[in-house]
C-alpha cells in the first residue's frame, strides 16, 4: 500500500509555532514518526509540505493512479480552499484529515474544514499521533 501524507502552510514550523496549541514536536519528529509507522506497517509512505496552495493542489492531482490514500493537514487552508476539496475530488482517491490540534475548541471560523466534505475520516487534537491513526485507518480499510 502506498500512502501520500500531504501538510499545509506553517506545519513545517511545528515545535516553534505556539507550542501551547501545536506541541513540543518539531515537523523532523512528525518524520520520523511517520517513516516509523511506515517501516512498523510494511508501507510506502511519501511526504510533501508547502506553504503554498496551487503546490498543493498539484501535489494531489499529481497523485493520481499512484497512491492509493492520502492523509492531509490543509492547515489554515481546511477553512479557505476550495480549490483543495475539488482536487481531492477531482482524484477520488481515500482520504483521512488530520488536525493536530483540536479545532473543535478553538476560533470559530476554525469549525468549517472544506477539504473534509471529502475525507471519509477527520482526526483532530490527537497531536502527531494523529497521523499515526490515519495511516492505521487507512491501511485497515484499504489494504
Amino acid at each position: 500500500m502506498k500512502l501520500l501524507v500531504i501538510n499545509g502552510p506553517n506545519i513545517n514550523m511545528l515545535g516553534i509555532r505556539e507550542p501551547g496549541i501545536y506541541g513540543k514536536n518539531t515537523y523532523h519528529d512528525l518524520l520520523v514518526l511517520i517513516e516509523r509507522v511506515a517501516a512498523d506497517e510494511g508501507l510506502t509512505i511519501d511526504h510533501f509540505q508547502s506553504n503554498h496552495e496551487g503546490a498543493i493542489v498539484d501535489t494531489i492531482q499529481a497523485a493520481y493512479g499512484s497512491y492509493d490514500g492520502i492523509v492531509i493537514n490543509p492547515a489554515a487552508y481546511t477553512h479557505t480552499s476550495v480549490a483543495i476539496l475539488d482536487a481531492l475530488k477531482a482524484v477520488s482517491i481515500p482520504a483521512v484529515e488530520v488536525h493536530i490540534s483540536d479545532v473543535d475548541a478553538r476560533e470559530a471560523f476554525r469549525q468549517i474544514s472544506y477539504p473534509g466534505l471529502y475525507c471519509e475520516k477527520t482526526i483532530k487534537g490527537q497531536g502527531i499521533d494523529g497521523y499515526r491513526q490515519a495511516i492505521l485507518y487507512l491501511k485497515e480499510k484499504y489494504a
